[in-house]
C-alpha cells in the first residue's frame, strides 16, 4: 500500500489557490485513474485504487495545512505503512516557478508549515516528496495573502502543465524510480 497525500486547506474558499497544489494533483491522479476520493476518515478524504501496478490511497488531509501531520500520522500509523518508501507528499513550494516541479527523497520543511507538521508527527523527514512550483511572492506581500491567492491567467496555464508533470513523476515514483524522476524533472526548465 502506498500513501500519496496532497496538501491543500479544505472548503470551497480555498479552492484554486497556490497552497491547494497538492489537491489538485490529487484530483488529476484520480481523475486518470478514476479514483473516487470521498471516503471521511482520519481527518480526511480518501480514495483506494491502483496506479503503476502498486496499491493506492489517495489522500486529501482536512485539517487545514498547518496540521496535516495529524491526518497523515493517523494515516501511516493504520495503513502500517513505512513512511521512508511507502509515503509520498505533494505540496506548494514558492520556491519554484509556477508549474515547476522538484522530487526529494527526503528533507527539511523549508519554511513549509504543512511539511513542518508533518515532520513534527512523524519524528522524521525521510519521506518521498514532489514540490509544485506556485512562483515566488512579490516583495513587501503577505506570504499568508500570497500563497492563499489565485494564479493569474497565464501561470494557471504553467500549473496545467507542472500538475501533469506532478502525475507523471508519482507515477514512475511508484513504479521504484525515484532516480529517473527526479532525472527528468529535477532540471531546470529552459526559458522557451
Amino acid at each position: 500500500m502506498f500513501i500519496i497525500a496532497g496538501l491543500g486547506n479544505p472548503t470551497r474558499e480555498y479552492e484554486g489557490t497556490r497552497h491547494n497544489a497538492g489537491f489538485e494533483v490529487i484530483d488529476a491522479l484520480a481523475e486518470k485513474y478514476n479514483i473516487a476520493v470521498d471516503i471521511k476518515k482520519h481527518r480526511a478524504y480518501i480514495g483506494k485504487g491502483i496506479i503503476a501496478g502498486q496499491k493506492v490511497l489517495l489522500v486529501k488531509p482536512q485539517t487545514y495545512m498547518n496540521l496535516s501531520g495529524e491526518s497523515i500520522r493517523s494515516l501511516v500509523d493504520y495503513y502500517k505503512i513505512d513512511e521512508t518508501e511507502e509515503l509520498l507528499i505533494i505540496y506548494d513550494d514558492i520556491s519554484l516557478d509556477p508549474g515547476q516541479i522538484r522530487i526529494r527523497a527526503k528533507g527539511s520543511a523549508g519554511g513549509h508549515n504543512g511539511i513542518k507538521n508533518i515532520i513534527a508527527h512523524l519524528g522524521d523527514q525521510v519521506f518521498p516528496r514532489i514540490k509544485v512550483g506556485v512562483g515566488q511572492k512579490p516583495p513587501r506581500q503577505d506570504l499568508a495573502e500570497y500563497v492563499l491567492g489565485h494564479f493569474s491567467g497565464e501561470d494557471k496555464e504553467k500549473m496545467k502543465e507542472g500538475y501533469a508533470h506532478a502525475v507523471s513523476a508519482a507515477e514512475l515514483i511508484l513504479s521504484g524510480e525515484m532516480a529517473a524522476a527526479m532525472n527528468e524533472y529535477n532540471r531546470k526548465k529552459k526559458d522557451e
